[in-house]
């Protein structure tokens, strides 16, 4: 049936509430947007007339094409080369989605959606659905053509395997741009003890370069050893710039709720180092480098006025 005015209001007023259940369900921004496109596409074929509740049709719709997606998303990242991390997604996307509770602000970062890696689909999806957008488990029940015990189930099994001590601090704009100041400045002091004292002693450090800029292939554990290897990254080296397109300019963001060091090259987002911060300092440092999965991210960047980037530190 052809889509009227009306029916595209519809859809586009839900257009950002899909897209923040999608990301948090794929881990990518492109496969959101792609997922949402395929949802649009199936609400233009539908007989709307007898659609009684559009939302919660989109909804379903969106959440079964996401539910395929994550099946072959699995089977390709057996193959992926290096580790896999989810795009980043800067401050005022709203693809990040509703942040009014902690746990809502949580089921969007970085570490809690590599966490939910380890979740079957329909667990991810519950748990998504329920903690980020307070479905009812009657609804989700609906969604996913499942009873309503077997929805609380998987829920509890959900949040079992999720089960972690989450101390990770929340920050400001100011108290952000001090972190990530305070981080490049120890990175590039080339002193491991000078960011050893910003890390916590099981900090983390995990990289996703796509097999295109260079990354380790497995995450690296401990305080001295990820600040060995941060110091080796930040030393100045035209090689590796060559691999992201040149010589970058460093800025201060947050994504994903997290403060970020970003790296532009040019009118791109090269690179993001997303820092996890927690009481007893950075607990995990994220780079994503990947070119595919900063797309979003640089189209955001190239609609905001971010300020200067810091002084040129090589």
């Amino acid at each position: 049936m052809p889509v009227g005015t009306h029916e595209v209001e519809v859809f586009e007023g839900a257009r950002g509430r899909l897209e923040a259940i999608a990301y948090r369900l794929l881990g990518s921004a492109g496969d959101a947007e792609d997922a949402v496109q395929d949802t649009f596409l199936r609400w233009q074929s539908s007989d709307r007339e007898r659609i009684e509740t559009p939302e919660a049709w989109l909804t379903k719709v969106l959440t079964n094409l996401c539910l395929n997606r994550l099946t072959s998303a699995r089977a390709r990242r057996e193959t992926y080369v290096g580790q896999w991390l989810p795009e980043p997604v800067f401050a005022g996307d709203r693809m990040l989605g509703p942040s009014e509770t902690v746990e809502q602000r949580e089921s969007v970062s970085i570490a809690m959606l590599t966490l939910m890696e380890r979740l079957s689909a329909k667990e991810r999806v519950v748990y998504v659905l329920r903690e980020a957008f307070g479905y009812s488990h009657a609804e989700i029940a609906e969604v996913l053509d499942l009873t309503e015990p077997n929805c609380q189930q998987i829920h509890r099994r959900a949040k079992q395997h999720l089960a972690a001590d989450r101390r990770r601090v929340e920050v400001d704009a100011t108290a952000a741009r001090k972190i990530v100041e305070e981080f490049l400045a120890a990175a590039l002091s080339g002193r491991t003890d000078a960011l050893v004292k910003l890390l916590a002693d099981d900090a983390i450090h995990a990289g996703d370069g796509g097999g295109v800029v260079f990354s380790l292939p497995l995450p690296i554990t401990g305080a001295v050893r990820v600040a060995r290897f941060l110091r080796g990254l930040f030393e100045p080296n035209p090689a590796r710039w060559a691999m992201i397109g040149g010589r970058p300019l460093l800025f201060p963001g947050v994504t994903n709720g997290v403060p970020a060091l970003v790296l532009v090259v040019g009118d791109r987002v090269a690179a993001v180092v997303s820092l996890e911060v927690t009481a007893d300092g950075i607990a995990a440092v994220h780079t994503q480098a990947n070119p595919g999965k900063l797309e979003r991210a640089t189209r955001h960047w190239a609609t905001g006025d971010h300020g200067e980037p810091f002084a040129d530190p090589w």
